[in-house]
């Protein structure tokens, strides 16, 4: 009894750090996040069988952070005002080609990311995303300006640039 109620207890621990820690995808960790996660996920196993090593104790951990996950999937599901409050909301982070740097600070995200993430997408400058959300897994949805609608006037008559 005493390893399931560690085992709840480094899970809400857990849960609560990685919902402050903000929205990265995996590949977006850098080496010394990942030595972080490794050493974190030792450090917790010794926290929650206290230096028990049975395959029981093992199992135990194991089986409590599913069911805890699992509860919190369905609590997720069946109850939609804690969703933004599990799983966090995407966040608009540019908006007609302006970086929202008040929000990347929040989401302890920086201008280079973005950029990154547009020239992943094909994108070549921040003036042609009309909308970048950050969404709840980490990644990034890009809203580009429709070029063809640009290139028009008010009446319909195509706009030509000059340079």
């Amino acid at each position: 009894m005493d390893i399931l109620i560690r085992s709840l207890v480094i899970f809400a621990f857990l849960w609560v750090v990685v919902r402050v820690g903000g929205k990265r995808e995996v590949a977006q960790l850098s080496a010394f996040d990942m030595i972080l996660l490794i050493t974190v996920g030792d450090l917790v196993s010794q926290g929650i069988v206290q230096e028990d090593y049975s395959v029981t104790a093992a199992l135990i951990a194991v089986a409590t952070f599913t069911l805890a996950g699992l509860a919190l999937n369905t609590i997720g599901l069946h109850v939609p005002g804690f969703r933004p409050w599990l799983a966090g909301r995407p966040r608009i982070v540019v908006r007609d080609g302006e970086p929202l740097l008040e929000t990347l600070r929040g989401e302890r995200m920086t201008i280079d990311d973005i950029h990154e993430a547009a020239r992943q997408r094909g994108i070549r400058r921040l003036s042609d995303i009309e909308l970048c959300v950050l969404e709840t897994d980490g990644a990034f949805s890009f809203f580009t300006r429709d070029e063809d609608a640009d290139d028009e006037d008010e009446d319909g008559a195509p706009d030509h640039d000059v340079t």
